[in-house]
């Protein structure tokens, strides 16, 4: 299945997110993607007998398509969990996986414009999203991809002066500025994908691309982050997992090139779709 913000679509139906969750004949109907999370395992049990005509909503493919989780009760994200990116940052490779959070201000629709800060030094990390799907505390590692209700595509960028500001880092400030987390265009559940563990997505700026990955990479799997973050957190559904960025990102690279006015980053996954970010100055802002 694949769920976009007005829908969850699969071959014969589409599931509009209009009312409070409940089943009204053959749709499962919410009033937004949010609450549906909450009746995960009602709606998996509904979605496998559902059947009938695809019913109103936007097209696949579409540009009107929103964030998908627009109000996640947490935001994770994993740093350093690619070797190669651990290397390009100068950073030793982590003994657990590096968690820090992005604040939820910081979401955006799939398709959108970013204001750049003054202190601009912004970078792109495209990355694989997890989604919780049914919450909990303790979860093995062999159990964790039931608590998933799907995969997205997100970048998390980041300023990189606010990021490493400090005797210490700000990781969370330097990457919520508003915009710096656009998150979508849809939710796929990890049956759809031919193996959930080896997923491919990269990014383009202006056409040119400037990262590409697999999910097979990972240092931590998204299964081992899950069970360790479990350990000390409790899982909420609707939880978003930022699961770590591949090689390619500006800071490693020399003479550094960071995001400017005008840009255009495309990001890209297999089965997920693209998000499509534009940035602008203030300056341009003001005209």
């Amino acid at each position: 299945m694949e769920f976009w913000n007005t829908g969850w679509w699969w071959p014969t139906a589409t599931v509009p997110l209009s009312m409070s969750p409940k089943l009204a004949g053959n749709i499962f109907v919410a009033e937004d993607g949010s609450l549906l999370f909450g009746y995960w395992r009602e709606f998996k049990e509904w979605a496998a007998t559902a059947d009938g005509p695809a019913v109103a909503g936007a097209s696949e493919g579409s540009d009107r398509w929103s964030n998908p989780v627009p109000r996640p009760r947490q935001i994770f994200a994993i740093g350093l969990n690619y070797i190669d990116h651990a290397a390009e940052s100068n950073m030793t490779l982590p003994d657990e996986p590096m968690v820090f959070t992005k604040f939820a201000s910081s979401l955006c629709d799939p398709i959108s414009r970013v204001e750049l800060p003054d202190d601009n030094g912004v970078d792109w990390e495209a990355e694989i999203v997890a989604v919780i799907g049914v919450g909990g505390r303790a979860i093995s590692e062999e159990d964790a991809w039931g608590h998933v209700a799907g995969l997205t595509l997100g970048q998390d960028i980041s300023e990189r002066n606010s990021q490493l500001a400090g005797s210490l880092p700000q990781f969370s400030l330097g990457k919520s500025f508003a915009g710096f987390a656009p998150v979508g265009p849809k939710i796929v559940t990890p049956d759809e994908f031919e193996d959930m563990n080896d997923i491919s997505f990269g990014c383009t700026v202006n056409g040119e691309e400037v990262q590409t990955g697999q999910t097979r990479d990972m240092i931590f799997s998204t299964p081992a982050i899950i069970s360790r973050l479990s350990q000390v957190v409790e899982f909420y559904p609707g939880d978003l997992i930022f699961t770590g960025t591949p090689p390619g990102v500006v800071m490693g690279r020399n003479p550094k090139r960071y995001l400017t006015d005008g840009d255009e980053l495309t990001s890209r996954a297999d089965l997920i779709g693209e998000l499509r970010q534009q940035f602008y100055s203030k300056k341009t802002a003001k005209l």
